[in-house]
């Protein structure tokens, strides 16, 4: 036996001396970037600043480089112009394989990819379609009557005094609520679900601890996220939700999809559910307050947004009251451009969602017509738009918020370019090609009905002595950043 002690301690040495010396650059690979920690990487780095670490990295490799974070290599391509050949990429770049591994994790319910629920994933993928199209109508219709039925009840009653409050804690509270109601439905009495307030504190316990379950740290060593997730998904059980009513066909379709598939539990099926409310306003939520943030912040920009929202009215015909209850079309969203513009460039601004696809095998991934990279099988290639959204060569003044930067001789400005060539994707913050966001038409819709109600039922005013928000960097790669600290401000009910 005493020759194992020394074996032992050869073997955990070589572990150690190939844990240490990890990868190394291969010839026609990028760049590559390790940090000194093993498997860690630049993980700290990136998660401190993500575009300063990037663009620190990009002045000193170019435009394409690998970086180990977290136990992945990933290679990030900085430069726009590439991303049109990236994006087509099919065969040999992939998303839907790490999203069914990293998502199941996350949300609680088994992976649906394989054998075991034959026919599921593209099931679901299809029940997308009923987010778009001539399906937003309706969606459309019951988003402003659950906005107008909590601005109404919660909000607006009448007095003409100044009530002060949180901006980001008020955006939250009426968009939380009012998307629950228009994708799961209301309770049998028709009216508002109780304990909406708790429901929503446990989502965003849950959320904060989102950067982590993507990161696909153990849900057991995040406290009690497991319990929270738990309590969560349990609000979307079968025998609660088939007592809602006005459920939208988008959840009673999946739900038809789940119930074919006996080996899918039902606390399973309420994972999914549950994960539908994370895709509806993890990202809504934040993406809604800086819309607000910045129109309130700007008094000119208000101003004329506000009159092009009353404007669209008066052309329909509606001569607004604020004793009245609205309710603008899909068609009439369409028309108002300085308001989309503006929620476009507060996109611009927080937006810092990561485009990513795992390479299927080890190959050459073609740049453009004069430049290829080695790619290994498993890495991760990247795009991060957010350098592309504050790229001073495309965006004058590029951390300056305009409200019409995507207005051009009165319609949508798509005309942006580096380098003299005009891109192609020039705003990103839904992400691109087969990893698309599939709710962002409705999502919009969402974010200019909230802010069309609070522009018009509502003076407001940010409290003196703030600084503009900071971005907080722990959902960088994730979508929409938080704002590091609330806001103050104060609002009126407008006069009749």
């Amino acid at each position: 036996m005493s020759f194992l002690l020394p074996l032992l301690i050869s073997i955990l040495l070589g572990l150690l001396l190939w844990i240490l010396r990890g990868r190394t650059r291969k010839p026609g690979e990028p760049p590559l970037v390790k940090g000194w920690i093993p498997f860690v990487g630049k993980a700290l780095d990136f998660g401190k600043d993500a575009h300063k670490f990037l663009e620190e990295h990009r002045r000193e490799h170019g435009d394409v480089f690998t970086v180990q974070i977290a136990g992945k290599y990933m290679t990030f391509i900085m430069d726009p112009l590439l991303y049109p050949g990236i994006i087509k990429q099919g065969r040999q770049l992939d998303f839907h394989e790490f999203t069914d591994k990293v998502a199941p994790l996350t949300f609680g319910y088994p992976p649906v990819l394989g054998n075991t629920f034959p026919g599921l994933w593209e099931q679901i993928k299809r029940s997308f379609q009923l987010l778009q199209g001539d399906h937003l109508a309706p969606l459309t219709e019951s988003m402003m009557g659950n906005l107008m039925l909590v601005f109404r009840q919660d909000h607006l009653n009448g007095a003409s005094d100044w009530r002060r409050g949180s901006l980001y804690e008020f955006c939250c509270s009426v968009m939380f609520e009012a998307s629950f109601l228009t994708i799961y439905g209301r309770p049998a009495t028709g009216g508002r679900h109780g304990g909406m307030d708790r429901l929503r504190n446990d989502f965003h316990k849950f959320d904060n601890m989102f950067p982590f379950l993507i990161a696909q740290i153990p849900i057991w060593l995040l406290g009690r996220t497991l319990a929270i997730r738990q309590k969560l998904i349990s609000y979307f059980l079968p025998q609660h939700m088939s007592q809602w009513t006005n459920t939208s066909q988008f959840i009673q379709r999946r739900a038809q999809l789940f119930e074919q598939h006996d080996k899918l539990k039902d606390v399973e099926k309420a994972a999914h559910h549950f994960a539908i409310l994370w895709a509806s306003v993890g990202n809504t939520l934040p993406a809604t307050f800086w819309a607000a943030y910045f129109l309130v912040s700007q008094v000119e920009a208000l101003k004329v947004v506000r009159q092009e929202i009353v404007d669209v009215l008066r052309d329909s015909g509606v001569d607004f009251s604020t004793s009245n209850d609205i309710m603008l079309s899909k068609e009439q969203l369409d028309k108002l451009v300085f308001l989309e513009s503006a929620i476009n460039e507060s996109l611009r601004l927080s937006s810092a969602s990561m485009n990513i696809r795992v390479a299927q095998e080890d190959f050459s991934l073609r740049l453009d017509s004069d430049r290829s990279v080695g790619v290994r099988k498993g890495d991760v290639i990247a795009l991060y738009p957010q350098s592309l959204h504050l790229d001073p060569e495309v965006y004058e003044d590029p951390q300056t918020f305009r409200f019409d930067r995507f207005v051009q001789d009165g319609r949508e400005k798509t005309d942006f370019s580096k380098d003299g060539q005009k891109l192609r994707y020039f705003l990103m913050p839904f992400g691109s090609g087969s990893s698309i966001c599939p709710g962002r038409y409705f999502a919009i819709n969402e974010i200019k009905q909230f802010v069309c109600l609070l522009l018009l039922y509502f003076d407001l005013q940010l409290e003196d002595g703030q600084n503009r928000p900071g971005l907080d960097p722990s959902r960088a790669g994730l979508g929409i950043l938080l704002p590091s600290s609330d806001v103050r401000f104060r609002y009126r009910q407008r006069p009749v």
